[in-house]
């Protein structure tokens, strides 16, 4: 049985900016959408095609002590999902989701989403896109390119929310910041760094806050290819 101390819920999600005459609203819809395949490329989103298992522990680490991670096993092809935290192990298959199985999938999604977001980019279709602007970075104060994400404001584990994502002249995701309900306090921002290659897919393993005390990291990771 599922405990709630093993969901960790964060996620992510978009702002459109508004346009007030018909040119300027064609503008901004098209080139977001030329911008986050480039993010997703710069990634090795074309080589995820060929991808048949992903393996990875996600935690979070605090000072000194290591979180509790969640372990995964994903088969993309076929939506197999393993899940091991501890002694609790749960299967199942996302293409037949039910309430039994909706808190571990909810956690899946959050885990997934912080290891693969310049895929996610690519892969939900219902994203609003911002124009890309010139801002300073929030950890690094460092002028970046950014976009702004939103999800619709129903449906999905966590409606309505935004992440502004920071991104450098190669299209590399450094880093974000999160917005609960697209509001404009931010409630949290974070690095994206220690980038590992696997096979031409790049994953950040860490994410620290500014005082780097707190670290979400992926442990374990390993990305499989079909023959």
């Amino acid at each position: 049985m599922m405990t709630k101390k093993l969901i960790y819920g964060l996620s992510v999600i978009l702002f459109f900016l508004s346009c007030k005459n018909e040119n300027k609203v064609q503008q901004i819809e098209k080139e977001p959408k030329s911008i986050t395949k480039k993010i997703a490329n710069a990634h090795g989103f074309e080589q995820w095609k060929n991808v048949s298992e992903v393996q990875f522990t996600f935690q979070v680490d605090v000072d000194t002590v290591k979180g509790n991670g969640r372990t995964w096993l994903w088969k993309p092809k076929t939506n197999a999902v393993s899940f091991q935290s501890g002694s609790t192990t749960y299967e199942y298959n996302r293409n037949q989701i039910d309430s039994t199985v909706l808190q571990v999938d909810r956690a899946f999604i959050n885990d997934k989403f912080w290891a693969f977001i310049p895929f996610q980019l690519v892969w939900d279709k219902n994203l609003k896109v911002s124009e890309v602007t010139t801002e300073k970075a929030p950890i690094s104060n460092t002028d970046m390119q950014m976009i702004t994400i939103v999800y619709p404001s129903s449906g999905g584990y966590t409606p309505g929310d935004a992440y502004d994502i920071y991104f450098d002249d190669r299209f590399i995701i450094r880093e974000w910041t999160y917005r609960k309900n697209n509001s404009k306090a931010p409630m949290l921002s974070n690095t994206f760094e220690n980038y590992k290659d696997f096979n031409g897919i790049k994953i950040a393993i860490d994410h620290k806050k500014d005082n780097g005390k707190w670290n979400l990291n992926f442990t374990d990771v390993k990305v499989s290819f079909k023959d």
